[in-house]
């Protein structure tokens, strides 16, 4: 039966379960994206060292991939792991808004220790990996006087790089200005290894502090040299606009391909013509776009009656105009999203339905958002994706190709980081009890030749 061969893909010629670092690994008769047929991937050490639509090597475990599809694993460019998991400690977000959520936080977070926050933090990694993500940036709230939440995930960092890497963004959840202490407790983060620096200029008190919040981030920025990574514009206001304040002073600050917006969800209330003016000012700073699709169609548009704003950042226009646009999952479970097991394939799948991406070139297509893309903004194209000598990062999916995968939304059967089987499954059964007759569901949607 198909899932026998299914379990015994992750074992290896003797009838044992795949060393977690085995000498090689030759993955045969798998599809991969833009590529016509059926190859082999051979990986050696922690590399793609051939691909060939046949390679014979009695050396290496072999995985039957039986007209899967193999492609880089996911990457997922915005994520709250201090508060993932949370729910449960609080008695919920009643209203559904990012403002309660903000209010819950700010109470609940007094009360988490570092050890809290590192073991709940644990699970949502291991839960992100198992789905097929092997790169992840996170924030961390650097507005408590402890730093605990950067501590907590900076242990997290560590303990995990085996499986996945970790960038962790300086995130002041309460704004920069708001408090007194808040601009130093940011630079404190930094110092103390935080990765990127971030903003979230919309929550300060007045427009000229959000403004003077992104000239404080980019001396921060440049004094230790750092990325940008901001919550900017996270609101259905059409009158938020330090976008443009931010796209603005990476251009004067020669900061190009250095920065990232998350969430811009105004944008999406943005006339046509200013909407032009903000395309080209992002096409000049080179500025990543990181949408959200489950967290902010959730958020968005709840002042709203009738017609109500989706509430998300322009995604197809952007990348009709060659803006880098990528996915982030955004929450597990926490104040502001009461769901999610951070599988990036929800998140894509969410997102081509809100900007009716759904043609079957524009799927396959969409899969950049959450694999080449995300490339780009961290800086790895050059060691990232499926081709020889580069990093085997890789996911093999139950499914034959970007459509069925997005239809089927299963996870990864296997999940490789750095030449290593860092998680995989077995195969998933389901029977139809039907006319007194169990049948087994066949794991093909669409019968190919």
């Amino acid at each position: 039966m198909q899932a026998r061969v299914l379990v015994s893909m992750v074992k290896d010629k003797r009838g044992c379960y795949i060393s977690s670092y085995p000498l090689g690994l030759l993955i045969k008769g798998a599809r991969l994206r833009n590529w016509e047929g059926m190859y082999d991937v051979l990986i050696e050490n922690s590399t793609i060292s051939e691909i060939s639509p046949e390679i014979k090597n009695s050396d290496s475990d072999i995985i039957e991939a039986r007209g899967r599809i193999l492609m880089p694993s996911f990457t997922d460019m915005h994520f709250h792991l201090d508060s993932a998991l949370t729910q449960g400690l609080f008695s919920g977000n009643k209203s559904g808004t990012l403002l309660e959520g903000i209010e819950i936080w700010s109470q609940l977070k007094r009360r988490l220790t570092t050890e809290d926050i590192f073991n709940r933090a644990s699970r949502a990694v291991k839960f992100i990996v198992s789905n097929g993500t092997t790169r992840l940036r996170t924030h961390a709230d650097v507005s408590d006087p402890e730093l605990r939440t950067l501590k907590a995930l900076k242990l997290v960092k560590e303990e995990f790089k085996d499986i996945i890497d970790i960038q962790i963004t300086a995130f002041p959840q309460d704004g920069i200005f708001t408090n007194k202490n808040n601009s130093e407790l940011l630079e404190k983060a930094v110092e103390e290894g935080a990765d990127n620096i971030g903003i979230i200029p919309h929550n300060e008190f007045t427009r000229e502090d959000g403004i003077r919040s992104i000239d404080f981030a980019f001396d921060l920025a440049k004094k230790y040299g750092r990325n940008i990574d901001g919550h900017v514009d996270e609101t259905d206001d059409e009158q938020s606009r330090f976008l443009e304040v931010l796209a603005a002073k990476t251009i004067r600050e020669g900061y190009q391909g250095k920065v990232a917006a998350g969430h811009v969800t105004a944008m999406h209330s943005y006339g046509g013509s200013y909407m032009q003016k903000i395309i080209g000012m992002l096409k000049l700073g080179r500025i990543t776009i990181v949408a959200n699709p489950l967290v902010n169609i959730h958020l968005q548009g709840r002042y709203d009656s009738y017609p109500k704003r989706r509430g998300i950042a322009r995604i197809k226009q952007l990348l009709a105009e060659g803006i880098n646009v990528t996915l982030g999952h955004d929450c597990i479970m926490d104040p502001w999203y009461p769901m999610g097991k951070g599988d990036m394939l929800q998140a894509l799948f969410m997102a081509v339905h809100l900007e009716q991406m759904t043609g079957i070139d524009e799927i396959k297509k969409s899969f950049d958002l959450i694999t080449s893309n995300p490339a780009i903004a961290l800086g790895v194209s050059s060691s990232y994706g499926i081709q020889k000598g580069r990093l085997a990062d890789l996911v093999l999916l139950d499914a034959k190709d970007e459509v069925e995968a997005l239809a089927k939304l299963l996870p990864p059967l296997l999940v490789i980081k750095s030449g290593r089987i860092v998680a995989r499954r077995n195969e998933l059964i389901t029977s139809i009890l039907h006319k007194s007759r169990e049948e087994e569901l066949p794991k093909d949607i669409i019968e190919t030749p």
